[in-house]
């Protein structure tokens, strides 16, 4: 049996590197996209620990607030609603969509696994003109929590009508990609430029520098 693919949306798929000028706009040089994305990430990460019932936009705020009260900034409505605006403006890196069309074109099935609401996603995906590639798009709204929690994972596997050992999480972050392979998923890690893999978690079964790399090692592991 050919696995299921599930794909992390933000910075795995869509380049977060469009909300540059974003955040030039309104911070100037103070504040970069990476610092901020990384807040979210522990926020997310705190919230799951913690049992905190919290949306992906909650969690993209606060760490937008934190980021800018630490650089001693100001967080104008306008800067909010901007970048909010922007996230739902990224393209596609630029790997993406061959790599999920060798794959769709060879009879895989894929879905988005993601923290962003179902709408914002699909808005996402669409703008990026990668929806046609997914079967569904699934998010941790359906679950009430967030990414690594194993019942994500574990909810998505289910929606697909698939086993765990049957499916492959794949992110450009560690962090999901452990999280899945936790509840015994397969794990693809994109190591774009500045991803590096955790030594202390179970190594991904594929470990490639894009998505198109990745595509490749499934489909000489899957024929």
């Amino acid at each position: 049996m050919r696995p299921v693919l599930l794909f992390d949306v933000n910075e795995s798929l869509l380049d977060l590197r469009a909300l540059d000028p974003h955040f030039k706009t309104h911070f100037g040089d103070a504040i970069v996209v990476s610092e901020w994305f990384d807040q979210v990430i522990q926020t997310a990460m705190l919230s799951v620990v913690l049992g905190w019932t919290r949306n992906f936009a909650e969690v993209g705020r606060s760490a937008l607030e934190m980021v800018v009260t630490r650089h001693q900034l100001e967080l104008t409505d306008a800067a909010l609603s901007d970048i909010v605006g922007g996230m739902k403006t990224l393209p596609p890196h630029d790997d993406v969509v061959e790599a999920l069309r060798t794959l769709k074109s060879e009879g895989f099935r894929m879905a988005a696994l993601t923290n962003s609401p179902v709408a914002v996603a699909k808005e996402q995906l669409v703008f990026a003109g990668l929806i046609e590639f997914f079967e569904t798009v699934i998010s941790v709204e359906e679950v009430d929590t967030l990414k690594p929690d194993a019942r994500v994972y574990k909810y998505a596997i289910g929606k697909m009508n698939v086993e765990a050992k049957d499916t492959y999480l794949i992110a450009a972050h560690a962090w999901d990609v452990a999280g899945a392979m936790a509840v015994g998923c397969m794990g693809a890690l994109i190591k774009r430029q500045g991803i590096a893999a955790n030594p202390i978690a179970p190594e991904p079964t594929i470990v490639a520098a894009n998505l198109t790399a990745v595509a490749q090692c499934i489909l000489e592991q899957h024929p």
